[in-house]
């Protein structure tokens, strides 16, 4: 009994901490060229993801951010074009974990590993791309991607998807970083 708790604590612990561990991740790249200064004004070309849901709050998360630094959306014909990708992903780990070690390797005479438990997790990961384009020459000038396991609640994927919009627009327009 003493040994199953020892287990059962141990593989909460590791799944607490590979949760953890598996922090939002946000990275940007633009094209070093381009102004950002001339861009005041965006349109939304398409949000391509598996659940239509989700399409207003990609779109409602992305224009609050740009709201907020003074760029506006139009209809159509903006200074940006957007195109928002979401994509899930299932990856899988594999845990295990030895109680009892039992003095050295098995082989030659020694002691033994003991007893071993292995555990698999399933686990969901989404993705959101978001590229801005320049309307006119139709080239990519930005692009934000952010990744975060997904939770079975809503409410959850909500919080981090605007979290992860915000991480990912926290430093644009880029022309900024020239004055910071």
């Amino acid at each position: 009994m003493q040994k199953r708790k020892k287990v059962t604590v141990l593989i909460g612990l590791v799944l607490f901490l590979a949760n953890a561990l598996f922090a939002q991740e946000v990275k940007t790249d633009y094209d070093r060229a381009a102004n950002f200064s001339q861009c005041k004004t965006y349109s939304w070309e398409k949000v391509q993801t598996p659940d239509p849901l989700w399409v207003d709050r990609i779109k409602a998360a992305v224009n609050t951010v740009l709201a907020a630094k003074g760029w506006t959306q139009a209809e159509s014909g903006g200074d940006i074009s957007i195109i928002a990708m979401e994509i899930n992903r299932n990856h899988q780990t594999l845990n295990t974990f030895y109680d009892d070690f039992g003095g050295g390797w098995r082989w030659r005479g020694f002691g033994g590993f003991g007893e071993s438990t292995t555990t698999s997790e399933t686990y969901t990961v989404g993705t959101l791309v978001v590229d801005l384009f320049d309307a006119k020459t139709k080239m990519l000038v930005w692009r934000g991607v952010s990744s975060d396991m997904l939770s079975d609640k809503s409410d959850k994927n909500i919080k981090n998807l605007d979290k992860g919009v915000q991480k990912m627009f926290q430093h644009f327009p880029p022309n900024d970083l020239k004055n910071n």
